[in-house]
């Protein structure tokens, strides 16, 4: 009896320490998910997040919409800037797609990328305490389109903790 309730308990703690991870997709040991640089993968159940603000790339013809972690979410309700480390943003990105009859009107159509953000200020020091991803159907794109990341953030958003969203209220 006493063995089982070890094996138990062994259990309930892996599954615990398992939910913790919120960067982990898959195996946690699966190199292949996690973008080059950064070591970033796309957060577990990122999807069921609240919706930091939505916005469109007339460039790129895409839709946006950027989903907020719980940490993130709240610094933004109480204004705290810079982002406590934890916080982790994630861009879902389609392209748009006209409806018929309705001139002007978009809905999404074929989604494009997935873009993470993830605040820790040690790990991430040299880029301003962010690390990047990108990935298109789930997997990351290559190092040289991370390497712009930053200094698109560094140019830009610099004076917002290198964060272009802003929340939508």
């Amino acid at each position: 009896m006493k063995q089982g309730l070890k094996w138990a308990a062994a259990a309930i703690a892996a599954a615990c320490i398992s939910a913790a991870l919120p960067f982990a997709i898959g195996h946690a040991d699966d190199a292949a998910l996690a973008s080059p640089i950064f070591g970033v993968k796309i957060p577990a159940g990122y999807r069921d997040w609240k919706l930091i603000a939505v916005g469109e790339e007339t460039g790129l013809d895409e839709l946006r919409g950027v989903l907020g972690n719980g940490t993130a979410v709240k610094a933004y309700q109480d204004s705290k800037t810079p982002f406590p480390d934890g916080t982790v943003l994630v861009k879902l990105a389609w392209k748009r797609k006209p409806v018929d009859g309705l001139n002007g009107a978009f809905i999404t159509g074929p989604a494009t990328t997935v873009q993470v953000m993830v605040k820790d200020s040690v790990k991430y020091a040299a880029t301003g305490g962010w690390g990047f991803g990108r990935f298109i159907d789930g997997k990351p794109v290559d190092a040289a389109q991370h390497e712009t990341c930053f200094a698109c953030h560094e140019a830009h958003a610099k004076d917002q903790d290198f964060v272009f969203t802003h929340y939508a209220r």
